[in-house]
């Protein structure tokens, strides 16, 4: 486990990441952490005395990297951006994404579905995943399903699936 104190930043313009409040991993932590790595890991262990795991890290370039805080996160720890943190971590390796069964039996239904799904990075699986999962009721769970169906038969990115259909 690796011990040290961060700042909560905010970006102000930054593309994709505007408004996003986050902690930043220098290099040499990062380095600790897993060595030579330069894409996006998972951490465990603590900020604050808050419990995390399967928190992920995003790549900033040069070896540094940053951990996202959302809202609830920030809201928990009572703490915005500006205040310190105490970050106690280490990489999870235990973290292992689950499918959830009904969009399992749907992507089942073609070999080729599956395999496209699989073929996804763990973190855009991740998102499809959380998306479905984030529906209020059945009747919108069986729209995302049919979505990421569709999305899969048809190979688009969670980025492209969600854009679709909304006029520009």
């Amino acid at each position: 486990m690796i011990t040290f104190k961060a700042e909560i930043e905010k970006f102000n313009e930054m593309g994709e990441k505007t408004g996003w409040s986050y902690v930043f991993i220098p290099q040499a932590i990062a380095a600790e952490l897993k060595p030579g790595c330069r894409k996006s890991f998972r951490l465990k262990g603590k900020i604050d005395d808050l419990p995390i795991v399967g928190m992920a890290t995003v790549p900033m370039g040069e070896g540094d990297f940053i951990i996202a805080l959302k809202a609830s996160l920030r809201k928990q720890l009572k703490k915005e951006a500006g205040a310190l943190v105490t970050l106690v971590i280490e990489e999870d390796t235990t973290f292992k994404i689950e499918i959830p069964e009904d969009l399992e039996l749907c992507l089942s239904d073609e070999e080729a579905l599956m395999e496209r799904f699989l073929k996804l990075p763990k973190s855009h699986q991740n998102w499809y995943i959380n998306w479905l999962n984030s529906a209020k009721t059945e009747a919108t769970r069986t729209k995302r399903l049919v979505k990421i169906v569709s999305a899969m038969d048809r190979s688009l990115s969670f980025g492209e699936m969600m854009r679709e259909g909304k006029e520009k």
